[in-house]
């Protein structure tokens, strides 16, 4: 069965970067591909790709490069929200890695899950500062805005980035 790789950054990763808005459009010229969809609020790319996924226009994701301050796995709740939408990708696609890139990490996703949910998660997540060596290409980019996150200057200029 095909599968696929997507991109998916959260602007607040470039609150901490140096030279931000050239270190976004790497990123991008990296993927090779327009940005899909953009978001205030993290757990609204999932639907998202669900649908695609479920309309047959993207094969499930077996890569997630997630470009995030933050992990997204921060609890186990029934419904996704924007600290927990990555776990529930992560469930939806058993087969999915994950790669959380991150500049400054300063917390695992072990804090916050159970034992169980995370040994099973565990194999297929790794986190590092830079594009793992051989990781696909995505199919599909979606961006976060997080406006309570990042500041509005520093937020517009990465947003207008995403749109060339």
């Amino acid at each position: 069965m095909p599968m696929s790789s997507l991109l998916d950054i959260d602007l607040d990763y470039f609150c901490l970067v140096k030279n931000p808005v050239q270190r976004l459009r790497r990123l991008l010229a990296w993927a090779g591909c327009p940005v899909a969809l953009v978001v205030e609020r993290h757990n609204k790319v999932l639907p998202f790709w669900r649908n695609l996924v479920r309309r047959e226009r993207l094969a499930p994701p077996d890569h997630i490069l997630h470009v995030d301050e933050h992990h997204d796995m921060m609890d186990e709740r029934s419904t996704p929200n924007i600290g927990n939408f990555m776990r529930h990708a992560m469930a939806e696609w058993p087969k999915c890695r994950v790669y959380w890139m991150v500049e400054q990490g300063f917390d695992s996703p072990r804090m916050w899950l159970g034992d169980e949910t995370w040994q099973r998660l565990r194999p297929r997540f790794r986190t590092g500062n830079d594009i793992p060596p051989g990781w696909p290409k995505p199919d599909l980019v979606t961006v976060c805005t997080s406006p309570e996150f990042v500041d509005e200057g520093l937020r517009d200029r990465l947003t207008e980035e995403c749109r060339r």
